[in-house]
């Protein structure tokens, strides 16, 4: 239960990863091939469409530059690993999905730190790198 604990708020979009992704957890099942193929497609991109619409989570290529999302509980903590060169600004760079109806999506990118407002930085600036790295524990999972 802790470790699940610590990695709540960070899962993939459908990569596998150190992380959860959403597309097997909507799926129930490990996925071979694209998500979009599978019988549970539809629902996989509405899971997506919705997360990625949500003012509470931000999206990123921060694990092995794949999409990821973040709650915002953990945007202060995001910062203080890129402030301090834990992340790349490239991993940090907020990354905003449009999608078309053809199904296709475009993406729009919030360099890092133009997406950060002064509340998280000014949480971030308090704290401690241990603490901001105890709140992404995947960091010590990857290849």
């Amino acid at each position: 239960m802790g470790q699940a604990r610590r990695e709540r708020g960070v899962v993939l979009a459908s990569a596998r990863g150190p992380v959860p992704n959403i597309a097997e957890a909507v799926a129930g099942e490990p996925i071979v091939g694209s998500w979009w193929a599978h019988p549970k497609g539809k629902a996989i991109f509405a899971a997506l469409s919705e997360i990625d619409d949500s003012e509470d989570i931000r999206c990123f290529k921060l694990i092995d530059g794949k999409v990821t999302f973040v709650h915002a509980a953990r945007g202060p903590a995001l910062v203080r690993l890129a402030k301090d060169g834990v992340l790349s600004a490239d991993a940090a760079a907020s990354l905003q999905q449009e999608h078309m109806p053809t199904g296709e999506h475009r993406n729009f990118v919030t360099p890092f730190p133009d997406w950060v407002d002064e509340v998280t930085a000014t949480i971030a600036d308090a704290m401690t790198l241990e603490a901001a790295r105890a709140q992404h524990a995947w960091l010590d999972k990857k290849s």
